[in-house]
């Protein structure tokens, strides 16, 4: 008779314990928001590569048109 209780008793807490600490998902999401993070930072990073190019381009076209006057 102890053991069936003692049986029943810590499959119940486990089964408790496992649920309350149920972190399934939990990979996901971060994997999930690391994505995010990475493509707004490409965005970003894209925009202002463009920028400094169109700028560098700009100043070189003008430079060269001064040269060529």
């Amino acid at each position: 008779m102890l053991h069936a209780y003692v049986f029943t008793r810590s499959l119940a807490i486990t089964t408790v314990e496992r649920i309350r600490a149920d972190e399934r998902g939990e990979g996901v999401i971060s994997a999930a928001i690391a994505v995010l993070i990475m493509a707004f930072l490409g965005a970003a990073m894209w925009l202002a590569f463009k920028g400094i190019f169109n700028d560098a381009s700009n100043k070189t076209s003008d430079n060269v048109n001064k040269i060529g006057s």
